[in-house]
Protein backbone atom coordinates (compact mmCIF):
# COMPACT_ATOMS: atom_id res chain seq x y z
CA UNK A 1 0.00 0.00 0.00
CA UNK A 2 1.80 3.42 -1.11
CA UNK A 3 2.14 5.81 1.82
CA UNK A 4 0.17 8.98 1.46
CA UNK A 5 3.27 11.05 2.30
CA UNK A 6 5.38 8.45 0.65
CA UNK A 7 6.93 10.10 -2.89
CA UNK A 8 10.34 10.85 -1.47
CA UNK A 9 10.77 7.09 -0.19
CA UNK A 10 12.17 4.27 -2.09
CA UNK A 11 11.84 1.69 0.12
CA UNK A 12 9.24 0.20 2.74
CA UNK A 13 9.19 0.17 6.35
CA UNK A 14 8.91 -3.70 7.21
CA UNK A 15 5.12 -4.42 8.67
CA UNK A 16 6.53 -5.19 11.96
CA UNK A 17 8.16 -1.59 12.09
CA UNK A 18 4.52 0.07 10.85
CA UNK A 19 2.93 -1.80 13.38
CA UNK A 20 5.56 -0.25 16.14
CA UNK A 21 4.84 3.47 14.43
CA UNK A 22 1.29 3.39 14.19
CA UNK A 23 -1.16 4.68 16.64
CA UNK A 24 -4.10 3.83 14.47
CA UNK A 25 -4.73 1.37 17.80
CA UNK A 26 -5.75 3.50 20.35
CA UNK A 27 -5.92 7.38 18.41
CA UNK A 28 -9.23 6.06 16.29
CA UNK A 29 -10.83 7.56 19.52
CA UNK A 30 -10.41 10.72 18.09
CA UNK A 31 -12.30 9.86 14.80
CA UNK A 32 -15.33 12.14 15.92
CA UNK A 33 -13.05 14.92 16.75
CA UNK A 34 -10.76 14.28 13.43
CA UNK A 35 -13.74 14.73 11.07
CA UNK A 36 -15.04 17.57 12.93
CA UNK A 37 -11.53 19.16 12.38
CA UNK A 38 -11.40 18.33 8.50
CA UNK A 39 -15.19 19.76 8.62
CA UNK A 40 -14.26 22.87 9.94
CA UNK A 41 -11.27 23.10 7.76
CA UNK A 42 -12.71 22.56 4.36
CA UNK A 43 -15.80 25.14 5.37
CA UNK A 44 -12.71 27.64 6.12
CA UNK A 45 -10.89 26.30 2.66
CA UNK A 46 -14.21 27.37 0.53
CA UNK A 47 -15.29 31.04 2.21
CA UNK A 48 -11.63 31.79 1.62
CA UNK A 49 -11.66 30.64 -1.92
CA UNK A 50 -8.48 28.42 -1.51
CA UNK A 51 -10.98 25.56 -2.66
CA UNK A 52 -13.69 25.44 -5.34
CA UNK A 53 -17.40 25.40 -3.75
CA UNK A 54 -18.23 22.28 -6.38
CA UNK A 55 -14.61 20.73 -4.02
CA UNK A 56 -15.78 22.04 -1.04
CA UNK A 57 -19.43 20.48 -1.23
CA UNK A 58 -17.80 17.08 -2.51
CA UNK A 59 -15.22 17.00 0.34
CA UNK A 60 -17.74 17.49 3.10
CA UNK A 61 -20.54 15.27 1.66
CA UNK A 62 -17.61 12.68 1.88
CA UNK A 63 -17.08 13.83 5.67
CA UNK A 64 -20.27 13.48 6.61
CA UNK A 65 -21.07 9.69 5.37
CA UNK A 66 -17.71 8.93 7.55
CA UNK A 67 -19.40 10.51 9.81
CA UNK A 68 -22.45 8.45 9.88
CA UNK A 69 -19.82 5.18 9.78
CA UNK A 70 -18.47 6.54 12.69
CA UNK A 71 -21.32 6.91 14.37
CA UNK A 72 -22.41 3.53 13.77
CA UNK A 73 -18.59 1.60 14.08
CA UNK A 74 -18.64 0.72 10.64
CA UNK A 75 -15.05 1.80 9.44
CA UNK A 76 -12.32 -0.66 9.46
CA UNK A 77 -8.97 1.06 10.52
CA UNK A 78 -5.93 0.02 8.82
CA UNK A 79 -2.31 -0.36 10.73
CA UNK A 80 -0.73 0.54 7.07
CA UNK A 81 -2.20 3.90 7.16
CA UNK A 82 -0.84 4.64 10.49
CA UNK A 83 -2.78 7.24 12.24
CA UNK A 84 -6.55 8.29 12.39
CA UNK A 85 -5.90 11.30 9.77
CA UNK A 86 -3.81 9.13 7.30
CA UNK A 87 -6.97 6.45 7.87
CA UNK A 88 -9.35 8.92 7.88
CA UNK A 89 -7.86 11.14 4.48
CA UNK A 90 -7.58 7.48 2.72
CA UNK A 91 -10.89 6.33 3.32
CA UNK A 92 -12.27 9.82 2.19
CA UNK A 93 -10.31 9.51 -1.36
CA UNK A 94 -11.31 5.98 -1.64
CA UNK A 95 -14.97 7.48 -1.25
CA UNK A 96 -14.90 10.58 -3.37
CA UNK A 97 -11.86 10.12 -6.05
CA UNK A 98 -9.13 12.08 -6.12
CA UNK A 99 -10.55 15.53 -5.04
CA UNK A 100 -10.58 13.87 -1.08
CA UNK A 101 -6.67 14.77 -1.42
CA UNK A 102 -7.68 18.53 -1.51
CA UNK A 103 -8.65 18.25 2.29
CA UNK A 104 -4.98 18.88 3.24
CA UNK A 105 -4.69 21.78 1.75
CA UNK A 106 -3.27 24.33 4.46
CA UNK A 107 -2.94 22.08 7.27
CA UNK A 108 -0.30 18.97 8.49
CA UNK A 109 -0.96 16.71 10.70
CA UNK A 110 0.84 18.39 13.52
CA UNK A 111 -1.92 20.84 13.57
CA UNK A 112 -4.66 18.51 12.98
CA UNK A 113 -3.83 16.17 15.92
CA UNK A 114 -3.53 18.76 18.50
CA UNK A 115 -6.62 19.81 17.20
CA UNK A 116 -8.33 16.53 17.78
CA UNK A 117 -7.11 16.36 21.41
CA UNK A 118 -8.14 19.84 21.79
CA UNK A 119 -11.52 19.51 20.91
CA UNK A 120 -11.79 15.81 23.06
CA UNK A 121 -10.83 17.81 26.13
CA UNK A 122 -12.60 20.29 25.99
CA UNK A 123 -15.64 17.56 25.50
CA UNK A 124 -14.82 15.39 28.28
CA UNK A 125 -13.47 17.80 30.59
CA UNK A 126 -17.21 19.24 30.68
CA UNK A 127 -18.56 15.52 30.74
CA UNK A 128 -16.49 15.60 34.05
CA UNK A 129 -17.17 18.37 35.79
CA UNK A 130 -21.34 17.55 35.39
CA UNK A 131 -20.09 14.12 36.82
CA UNK A 132 -18.52 15.98 40.41
CA UNK A 133 -22.03 17.92 40.11
CA UNK A 134 -23.71 14.96 40.74
CA UNK A 135 -21.81 13.77 43.22
CA UNK A 136 -21.80 16.38 45.13
CA UNK A 137 -25.62 16.66 45.25
CA UNK A 138 -25.39 13.45 46.45
CA UNK A 139 -22.93 13.83 49.61
CA UNK A 140 -25.53 17.14 50.34
CA UNK A 141 -28.27 14.73 50.03
CA UNK A 142 -26.74 12.52 52.63
CA UNK A 143 -25.46 15.04 54.67
CA UNK A 144 -28.90 16.45 55.24
CA UNK A 145 -29.85 13.56 56.90
CA UNK A 146 -27.18 13.24 59.21
CA UNK A 147 -26.99 16.51 60.33
CA UNK A 148 -27.35 14.93 64.05
CA UNK A 149 -26.17 11.76 62.96
CA UNK A 150 -22.82 11.86 65.77
CA UNK A 151 -19.66 9.97 64.52
CA UNK A 152 -15.95 10.09 65.41
CA UNK A 153 -13.51 12.19 64.39
CA UNK A 154 -10.27 10.69 64.29
CA UNK A 155 -6.66 11.89 63.91
CA UNK A 156 -3.87 9.81 63.44
CA UNK A 157 -6.38 7.05 62.82
CA UNK A 158 -7.16 7.59 66.81
CA UNK A 159 -10.40 8.77 68.29
CA UNK A 160 -10.13 12.44 68.50
CA UNK A 161 -13.16 14.43 69.04
CA UNK A 162 -16.76 13.25 67.93
CA UNK A 163 -18.34 15.50 65.30
CA UNK A 164 -21.59 15.19 63.15
CA UNK A 165 -21.43 12.72 60.10
CA UNK A 166 -22.63 14.88 57.82
CA UNK A 167 -19.25 17.13 58.57
CA UNK A 168 -17.22 14.20 57.59
CA UNK A 169 -19.27 13.58 54.04
CA UNK A 170 -19.23 17.31 53.17
CA UNK A 171 -15.79 17.75 53.99
CA UNK A 172 -15.46 15.59 50.46
CA UNK A 173 -17.91 17.94 48.65
CA UNK A 174 -15.33 20.70 49.67
CA UNK A 175 -12.35 19.04 47.88
CA UNK A 176 -14.67 18.24 45.31
CA UNK A 177 -15.69 21.69 44.82
CA UNK A 178 -11.96 22.33 44.59
CA UNK A 179 -11.00 19.64 41.92
CA UNK A 180 -14.05 21.14 39.60
CA UNK A 181 -12.94 24.21 39.78
CA UNK A 182 -9.99 23.73 38.81
CA UNK A 183 -11.97 21.84 35.67
CA UNK A 184 -13.31 24.75 34.89
CA UNK A 185 -10.59 26.76 35.09
CA UNK A 186 -8.16 24.43 33.07
CA UNK A 187 -10.88 24.94 30.28
CA UNK A 188 -9.08 28.16 29.55
CA UNK A 189 -6.23 26.55 28.28
CA UNK A 190 -8.24 23.83 26.42
CA UNK A 191 -9.95 26.11 24.44
CA UNK A 192 -7.71 27.49 21.50
CA UNK A 193 -7.39 26.20 18.14
CA UNK A 194 -4.30 25.19 16.74
CA UNK A 195 -5.76 24.01 13.45
CA UNK A 196 -4.13 26.36 10.65
CA UNK A 197 -0.63 26.33 12.23
CA UNK A 198 0.61 23.79 9.52
CA UNK A 199 3.69 21.21 10.63
CA UNK A 200 5.13 24.25 12.87
CA UNK A 201 5.92 27.84 10.58
CA UNK A 202 2.15 28.44 9.29
CA UNK A 203 1.64 28.33 6.10
CA UNK A 204 1.57 30.41 2.30
CA UNK A 205 -2.15 29.68 1.91
CA UNK A 206 -4.71 32.57 2.91
CA UNK A 207 -6.86 31.04 5.24
CA UNK A 208 -8.44 32.04 8.13
CA UNK A 209 -7.42 30.87 11.38
CA UNK A 210 -10.20 32.06 13.64
CA UNK A 211 -12.92 31.42 11.19
CA UNK A 212 -12.13 27.43 11.52
CA UNK A 213 -11.71 28.09 15.32
CA UNK A 214 -15.38 29.73 15.35
CA UNK A 215 -16.72 26.92 12.95
CA UNK A 216 -15.36 24.56 16.10
CA UNK A 217 -16.11 26.66 18.85
CA UNK A 218 -12.97 27.56 20.23
CA UNK A 219 -12.83 30.69 22.29
CA UNK A 220 -9.12 31.38 20.82
CA UNK A 221 -6.30 30.68 18.45
CA UNK A 222 -2.99 30.39 19.61
CA UNK A 223 -0.50 33.12 18.81
CA UNK A 224 2.54 31.40 17.67
CA UNK A 225 2.46 28.19 15.14
CA UNK A 226 5.35 26.33 17.18
CA UNK A 227 3.65 26.87 20.40
CA UNK A 228 0.19 25.17 18.79
CA UNK A 229 1.65 22.49 17.91
CA UNK A 230 4.41 21.06 20.24
CA UNK A 231 1.82 22.39 23.49
CA UNK A 232 1.07 19.64 25.52
CA UNK A 233 0.22 21.60 28.63
CA UNK A 234 -3.00 21.42 28.51
CA UNK A 235 -2.85 17.56 28.59
CA UNK A 236 -0.22 18.09 31.14
CA UNK A 237 -2.83 20.47 33.67
CA UNK A 238 -5.51 17.85 32.75
CA UNK A 239 -3.36 14.91 33.87
CA UNK A 240 -2.68 16.87 37.19
CA UNK A 241 -6.12 17.61 38.17
CA UNK A 242 -7.28 14.54 37.57
CA UNK A 243 -4.28 13.40 39.28
CA UNK A 244 -5.88 15.52 42.39
CA UNK A 245 -9.17 14.23 42.04
CA UNK A 246 -7.94 11.03 42.42
CA UNK A 247 -6.26 11.44 45.34
CA UNK A 248 -9.96 12.79 46.84
CA UNK A 249 -11.44 9.91 45.46
CA UNK A 250 -8.57 7.49 46.99
CA UNK A 251 -8.74 9.05 50.25
CA UNK A 252 -12.80 8.57 50.74
CA UNK A 253 -12.30 5.08 49.05
CA UNK A 254 -9.71 4.02 52.29
CA UNK A 255 -12.64 4.99 54.56
CA UNK A 256 -15.26 3.74 52.88
CA UNK A 257 -13.04 0.42 52.85
CA UNK A 258 -12.72 0.87 56.70
CA UNK A 259 -16.00 2.36 58.08
CA UNK A 260 -17.54 -1.11 56.14
CA UNK A 261 -15.33 -3.44 57.95
CA UNK A 262 -16.74 -5.56 61.06
CA UNK A 263 -14.52 -3.31 63.07
CA UNK A 264 -15.42 -0.48 62.16
CA UNK A 265 -19.03 -1.35 61.09
CA UNK A 266 -20.23 2.37 60.27
CA UNK A 267 -21.63 1.81 57.11
CA UNK A 268 -22.97 -1.15 54.83
CA UNK A 269 -22.46 -0.76 51.19
CA UNK A 270 -25.10 -1.59 48.81
CA UNK A 271 -24.64 -5.54 47.11
CA UNK A 272 -24.75 -3.59 43.69
CA UNK A 273 -21.24 -2.28 44.59
CA UNK A 274 -19.43 -5.13 46.59
CA UNK A 275 -18.43 -8.50 45.47
CA UNK A 276 -17.97 -11.79 47.09
CA UNK A 277 -14.94 -14.28 47.77
CA UNK A 278 -14.54 -17.59 45.82
CA UNK A 279 -13.84 -19.17 49.14
CA UNK A 280 -15.40 -17.38 51.98
CA UNK A 281 -19.01 -17.67 52.13
CA UNK A 282 -19.36 -15.02 54.32
CA UNK A 283 -17.51 -11.94 52.73
CA UNK A 284 -18.38 -8.84 51.59
CA UNK A 285 -15.88 -6.91 49.69
CA UNK A 286 -15.65 -3.20 49.13
CA UNK A 287 -14.40 -3.97 45.49
CA UNK A 288 -15.29 -0.74 43.68
CA UNK A 289 -13.65 1.00 46.58
CA UNK A 290 -10.74 -1.22 46.65
CA UNK A 291 -9.94 -0.44 43.11
CA UNK A 292 -10.65 3.37 42.72
CA UNK A 293 -7.92 3.45 45.46
CA UNK A 294 -5.68 1.14 43.03
CA UNK A 295 -6.49 2.86 40.28
CA UNK A 296 -5.53 6.47 41.66
CA UNK A 297 -1.39 4.53 40.84
CA UNK A 298 -2.24 4.72 36.93
CA UNK A 299 -3.39 8.19 36.97
CA UNK A 300 -0.67 9.46 38.53
CA UNK A 301 1.27 7.15 36.53
CA UNK A 302 -0.19 8.78 33.02
CA UNK A 303 1.24 12.07 34.82
CA UNK A 304 4.47 11.40 35.29
CA UNK A 305 4.77 9.91 31.63
CA UNK A 306 3.38 12.31 29.82
CA UNK A 307 5.99 14.81 31.77
CA UNK A 308 8.73 12.52 31.51
CA UNK A 309 8.15 12.44 27.51
CA UNK A 310 8.13 15.97 27.12
CA UNK A 311 11.11 17.34 29.31
CA UNK A 312 13.51 17.63 26.64
CA UNK A 313 11.97 17.84 23.45
CA UNK A 314 13.32 20.88 20.99
CA UNK A 315 10.42 22.56 19.25
CA UNK A 316 8.47 21.74 17.56
CA UNK A 317 7.02 18.39 16.87
CA UNK A 318 8.69 15.03 17.68
CA UNK A 319 7.12 11.44 17.28
CA UNK A 320 7.71 10.69 21.33
CA UNK A 321 4.72 13.24 21.41
CA UNK A 322 2.48 10.45 20.20
CA UNK A 323 2.88 8.96 23.72
CA UNK A 324 0.54 12.10 25.27
CA UNK A 325 -2.46 9.94 24.12
CA UNK A 326 -3.07 6.55 25.36
CA UNK A 327 -2.03 8.06 29.20
CA UNK A 328 -5.01 10.82 28.45
CA UNK A 329 -7.57 8.51 26.69
CA UNK A 330 -7.06 6.21 30.31
CA UNK A 331 -7.38 8.99 32.50
CA UNK A 332 -10.67 10.03 31.16
CA UNK A 333 -11.87 6.75 31.55
CA UNK A 334 -10.80 6.05 34.75
CA UNK A 335 -11.92 9.41 36.11
CA UNK A 336 -15.45 9.03 34.43
CA UNK A 337 -15.74 5.37 36.18
CA UNK A 338 -14.57 6.33 39.11
CA UNK A 339 -16.58 9.44 39.81
CA UNK A 340 -20.02 7.41 38.75
CA UNK A 341 -19.28 4.11 40.43
CA UNK A 342 -18.09 6.25 43.48
CA UNK A 343 -21.31 8.43 43.31
CA UNK A 344 -23.81 5.14 43.31
CA UNK A 345 -21.54 4.01 46.40
CA UNK A 346 -22.33 6.56 48.34
CA UNK A 347 -25.71 7.24 47.17
CA UNK A 348 -26.78 3.76 48.38
CA UNK A 349 -24.88 2.76 51.10
CA UNK A 350 -26.67 2.39 54.91
CA UNK A 351 -24.84 4.40 57.37
CA UNK A 352 -25.45 2.56 61.23
CA UNK A 353 -26.21 5.27 63.21
CA UNK A 354 -26.67 3.13 66.37
CA UNK A 355 -22.78 1.73 66.08
CA UNK A 356 -22.06 5.15 65.51
CA UNK A 357 -23.78 7.01 68.62
CA UNK A 358 -21.88 3.91 70.48
CA UNK A 359 -18.39 4.81 69.78
CA UNK A 360 -18.78 8.29 70.63
CA UNK A 361 -20.19 7.37 74.11
CA UNK A 362 -16.97 4.71 74.59
CA UNK A 363 -14.58 6.26 74.53
CA UNK A 364 -12.54 9.30 75.37
CA UNK A 365 -13.27 11.75 72.49
CA UNK A 366 -15.14 14.35 74.77
CA UNK A 367 -11.70 14.52 76.89
CA UNK A 368 -11.17 18.11 74.98
CA UNK A 369 -14.44 19.15 76.70
CA UNK A 370 -13.22 18.66 79.90
CA UNK A 371 -9.83 20.39 78.95
CA UNK A 372 -11.86 23.58 77.54
CA UNK A 373 -14.38 23.79 81.17
CA UNK A 374 -11.27 24.13 83.23
CA UNK A 375 -9.69 26.43 80.74
CA UNK A 376 -12.94 28.61 80.46
CA UNK A 377 -13.15 28.27 84.57
CA UNK A 378 -9.46 30.10 84.40
CA UNK A 379 -7.18 27.48 85.02
CA UNK A 380 -4.50 27.75 82.49
CA UNK A 381 -5.06 25.40 79.29
CA UNK A 382 -2.11 23.65 79.95
CA UNK A 383 -2.82 22.40 83.47
CA UNK A 384 -6.35 21.64 82.09
CA UNK A 385 -4.72 19.36 79.92
CA UNK A 386 -2.75 17.80 82.71
CA UNK A 387 -5.37 17.37 84.53
CA UNK A 388 -7.62 15.85 82.01
CA UNK A 389 -5.05 13.52 81.09
CA UNK A 390 -4.71 12.07 84.70
CA UNK A 391 -8.64 11.60 84.37
CA UNK A 392 -8.34 9.62 81.02
CA UNK A 393 -5.70 7.15 82.86
CA UNK A 394 -7.83 7.11 86.18
CA UNK A 395 -10.76 5.88 84.13
CA UNK A 396 -8.43 3.29 81.81
CA UNK A 397 -7.49 1.79 84.95
CA UNK A 398 -11.13 1.39 86.38
CA UNK A 399 -12.22 0.45 82.96
CA UNK A 400 -14.93 3.50 82.81
CA UNK A 401 -15.12 6.27 80.70
CA UNK A 402 -14.83 9.82 81.36
CA UNK A 403 -19.45 9.90 82.14
CA UNK A 404 -18.89 7.29 84.15
CA UNK A 405 -16.21 8.94 86.83
CA UNK A 406 -18.44 9.68 89.97
CA UNK A 407 -18.66 13.41 90.85
CA UNK A 408 -16.00 13.40 93.68
CA UNK A 409 -13.62 11.70 91.31
CA UNK A 410 -13.46 14.37 89.51
CA UNK A 411 -13.54 17.03 91.99
CA UNK A 412 -10.90 15.43 93.47
CA UNK A 413 -8.88 16.13 90.60
CA UNK A 414 -9.83 19.82 90.25
CA UNK A 415 -11.92 22.05 92.64
CA UNK A 416 -13.43 23.50 89.63
CA UNK A 417 -15.44 20.83 88.27
CA UNK A 418 -18.60 20.85 89.22
CA UNK A 419 -22.33 18.77 88.47
CA UNK A 420 -23.16 20.40 85.21
CA UNK A 421 -19.98 18.94 84.09
CA UNK A 422 -22.00 15.73 83.23
CA UNK A 423 -23.61 17.77 80.30
CA UNK A 424 -20.45 19.38 79.19
CA UNK A 425 -19.28 15.41 78.78
CA UNK A 426 -22.07 15.02 76.89
CA UNK A 427 -21.28 13.67 73.07
CA UNK A 428 -24.17 15.49 71.96
CA UNK A 429 -23.34 18.68 74.02
CA UNK A 430 -19.60 18.46 72.74
CA UNK A 431 -20.90 18.92 68.61
CA UNK A 432 -23.64 21.27 69.23
CA UNK A 433 -21.34 24.13 70.76
CA UNK A 434 -18.55 23.97 68.21
CA UNK A 435 -20.60 26.24 66.68
CA UNK A 436 -17.18 28.42 65.01
CA UNK A 437 -17.24 28.97 61.57
CA UNK A 438 -17.07 25.91 59.32
CA UNK A 439 -17.18 23.98 62.55
CA UNK A 440 -19.05 20.47 63.37
CA UNK A 441 -21.76 21.98 65.00
CA UNK A 442 -24.89 21.04 64.30
CA UNK A 443 -26.14 24.86 62.99
CA UNK A 444 -22.69 24.99 61.24
CA UNK A 445 -23.35 21.94 58.91
CA UNK A 446 -26.81 23.37 57.95
CA UNK A 447 -25.03 26.08 56.92
CA UNK A 448 -22.54 24.68 55.38
CA UNK A 449 -25.14 22.55 53.62
CA UNK A 450 -27.41 25.45 52.17
CA UNK A 451 -23.68 27.21 51.03
CA UNK A 452 -22.96 24.29 49.28
CA UNK A 453 -26.61 23.52 47.93
CA UNK A 454 -26.36 27.84 46.42
CA UNK A 455 -23.00 26.91 44.73
CA UNK A 456 -24.51 23.99 42.48
CA UNK A 457 -27.45 25.52 41.65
Amino acid sequence: MTKLWGGRFQKSAEQWVDEFGASIGFDQTLVIEDLDGSIAHVKMLGACNILPQEDVQQILGGLEQLKKLAADNALEFLVANEDIHLNLEKMLIDLIGPVGGKLHTGRSRNDQVATDMHLYLKNRVGEIIELIEIFQQTLVAQAQTHIETLAPGYTHLQRAQPISFAHHLMAYFWMLDRDKDRFKDSIKRIDISPLGAGALAGTTFPIDRKLSAEYLGFANVYANSMDAVSDRDFIVEFLSNSSMLMAHLSRFAEEIILWSSSEFNFIELDDSFSTGSSIMPQKKNPDMAELIRGKTGRVYGNLMGLLTVIKGLPLAYNKDMQEDKEGMFDTVHTIVGSLKIFEGMVRTMTVHQERLHDTVHKDFSNATELADYLAAKGLPFREAHEVTGKLVFLCIQRGYFLLDLPLEDLQEASSLIESDIYDVLSPLAAVRRRNSLGGTGFDQVAIQIEEAKKRLV
